[in-house]
């Protein structure tokens, strides 16, 4: 097995562990278990549980991220005054394009589910590397939502995008049984895009009320 093999399976391994069980009772040994690799292996390429851990957002946001640096460049460059709406399409097509036609559903699935756990676990390392890594992107996300309603305080921009960031983990991480619910209710099949075109104006109204 190649050193790339390995990382894949560490990563993919305590991808599934950490969304099925929580950052805190996943343990080294259940991770080197279902990746079929010993200690070391972990230990040699990553060093710590931790490390590991950022590794596994790392894998997800880094292409994430200079994606939607590169779709706000564009739509900065095509529209003088980006509406919420104009925003948000930006992050659906990238969660869409950059993310989902990748990787699969199951696996933004997965990943929605290990973000939800970022905030309700205590997890101060991996709050502290999103930042250090991820926080110019972010913080220019921020500034477009803001200078579309400039009238929002600092407060109420913070807790709307939260609120936000709540209804995106819920519906994504649970997309699956959600299209099951709806089919069944419905009688009709809803595509993630499908899901994602009706999220996004839902959001809106959320943060501009």
């Amino acid at each position: 097995m190649s050193q790339a093999d390995t990382v894949t399976r560490i990563l993919d391994s305590a991808e599934e562990l950490f969304a099925e069980k929580g950052f805190a009772e996943t343990s080294l040994r259940m991770i080197t278990t279902r990746a079929k690799v010993n200690l070391a292996a972990v230990n040699y390429h990553f060093g710590s549980k931790k490390d590991l851990i950022q590794a596994v957002f790392a894998r997800f946001l880094s292409p994430f991220c200079s994606k939607l640096d590169k779709e706000l460049t564009v739509m900065a460059a095509a529209v003088q005054e980006p509406s919420l709406h104009d925003v948000l399409d930006v992050l659906a097509r990238t969660m869409l394009t950059g993310v989902h036609s990748t990787v699969g559903t199951r696996k933004l699935s997965v990943f929605m589910r290990l973000l939800g756990l970022a905030y309700t676990q205590a997890q101060g390392h991996l709050r502290r590397f999103l930042k250090e890594n991820y926080h110019q992107t972010y913080s220019r996300f921020i500034l477009y939502l803001r200078a579309a309603h400039p009238e929002l305080s600092p407060r109420e921009i913070f807790w709307r995008i939260h609120f936000a960031i709540g209804a995106c983990v819920f519906t994504m991480s649970s997309i699956e049984v959600l299209r099951d619910m709806s089919m069944a209710d419905t009688g009709e099949d809803s595509g993630v895009e499908d899901v994602m075109n009706q999220l996004i104006p839902f959001l809106a109204a959320a943060l501009e009320r």
